[in-house]
This record gives structure tokens, sequence and C-alpha cells, in this order.
């Protein structure tokens, strides 16, 4: 209930989520992410969305013409996604959990999108939870999607840039070693290194497609991406998409995007 209502607060009172993705370096994030989902989509395939929140997905997705389920934690959110669904849209949205998808069935949808409730799960046995569960709402041979925060761009931007490590409170929060972080419901998000999501991975009945950093040095140069013109930013998105998944990159995104294969 504690974690709850940090995510409450955060989402009612800090946190624009429609614009945080429509901005120009935040299209980047949903760009990539559209085009990994597209990718993997075939007309009259079934898609649940886990953690909708407001619905930017789920709405692009249900215009596009597929049929859409959406299950979302908190009123506000849904209250947003409500006012936002257009007349006859194929969408629909309830109050639910990742951790306990009871009201679905087994092997009911062709496409599961977890998008969201990793970024607030803080610990692996409710990360393990919330993969299983989408695994297990997912056909056989469907696909999940599942984003995470990363940890060093973290490291980078806010806790070096912004100075945070002179805070006691932040530079606890970092291992002295490796700098990993470390984070619990106060600070809202969970944040993850590439081998954290591996091992999570371990044992379930999946196999990865992609691993992908989707907005990868774009909030490091978000400035500059903001001023783009158009054919500049079209280079850029270019640019973006040949290297969203080398390995050697990608541990510097602010998000990741594991997609993976019901087996």
């Amino acid at each position: 209930m504690e974690s709850e209502n940090f995510l409450r607060e955060f989402y009612e009172e800090h946190c624009d989520e429609d614009a945080r993705l429509t901005s120009r370096h935040g299209m980047v994030e949903y760009l990539t992410t559209m085009r990994y989902i597209e990718k993997y989509l075939k007309r009259g395939d079934q898609v649940l969305e886990i953690g909708a929140g407001t619905g930017r997905y789920s709405h692009a997705l249900a215009q596009k013409g597929w049929s859409v389920d959406a299950v979302e934690l908190l009123e506000h959110n849904i209250e947003v996604f409500r006012r936002s669904t257009r007349p006859g849209e194929p969408v629909t949205v309830r109050q639910g959990n990742a951790l306990d998808l009871g009201d679905f069935g087994n092997d009911s949808y062709d496409l599961t999108l977890l998008l969201g409730p990793m970024y607030h799960l803080f610990t692996a046995d409710d990360q393990r939870r919330a993969l299983s569960e989408a695994i297990r709402v997912t056909k056989p041979g469907g696909v999940v999607f599942a984003a995470y925060c990363g940890s060093d761009a973290t490291a980078i931007q806010y806790c070096f840039v912004r100075g945070m490590f002179q805070d006691p409170h932040y530079r606890a929060l970092a291992d002295p070693v490796s700098f990993k972080l470390s984070s619990g419901p106060a600070e809202v998000f969970a944040l993850h290194r590439r081998e954290e999501i591996d091992a999570l991975m371990e044992g379930l009945p999946a196999e990865r497609l992609h691993f992908v950093g989707t907005d990868m040095a774009t909030r490091y140069l978000r400035d500059t991406v903001d001023r783009m013109d158009d054919g500049m930013y079209e280079l850029y998105l270019r640019y973006h998409f040949a290297i969203c998944e080398r390995p050697d990159l990608v541990g510097a995104s602010n998000h990741y995007l594991d997609i993976f294969r019901k087996q």
C-alpha cells in the first residue's frame, strides 16, 4: 500500500506521461517501441496492455485496428484513459494489478505489453511474478514486451549531472564499487542493468527476440534533439534504430525493452 501511495502521488502530481512521450526527444522512445510492436502484430491479433497508464500505446494500437484490453492500477490514469477513448475504438480498460491477472485466462493474447509495471516493482519476487503473469496470459508463440529503467543512465544524468550524489541519501543508494543504484518505493523507479534482467528471465518459458535501448543517447541530447529540423530528426532516428540493439551501447539507455516469445 505504501508503494502504491508513492506511485499515485507521482503520477497525479508530478508526471504527465502523455507529454513525456510526445515531446520530440520523448517520441524516440515511443517510436522505437511502436516500431517493434508493429513488427510482430498481425491482423486479428488480440493485445493486452498491463499497466497501461493513460493509454498512449493502447489507444494508438486500437486506432490502427487492433483489439486491445488494458489493465491499469491507478484510478487517475484510468479516468484519463477513458476520457481519451474515441467512439467505437476497440479498447477496454479495467483496474487491476500486474502481480495478479486472475481475471484473464491462460493463453489468451497474441501480444502482451508490460511497459510500465517493471518500473515500479522493487523485489525480484514481484518482478518475476509480473513476468510470469504476462507470460501466462499470452498464447504459445505469442510475444511479450517488458520495459525497464536503466541504472547507469540514471547515475550519469541525475546523480552526477544534477549533483544528487552530494545528498547522503542518494549517495547511500549506490554500490561504492560498481555504482549500481538501488531504490525503493520512495524513489518511485526500480533501476536495472541488463545482467539483472537476464537473471529474472532464467527458467521462464520464453525465448528472447530483441533487447533494445528505446532512447539510447536521446536523453543525453534532449535539447539538441528538440532543436533538430525535420530532416535532421529523421536522420537521427535512422541512426538510433541502427544502434538500439548494439550490446556495447544499450546499457547507457534510459529505458530498455526486452522482447521475447512464449515457448
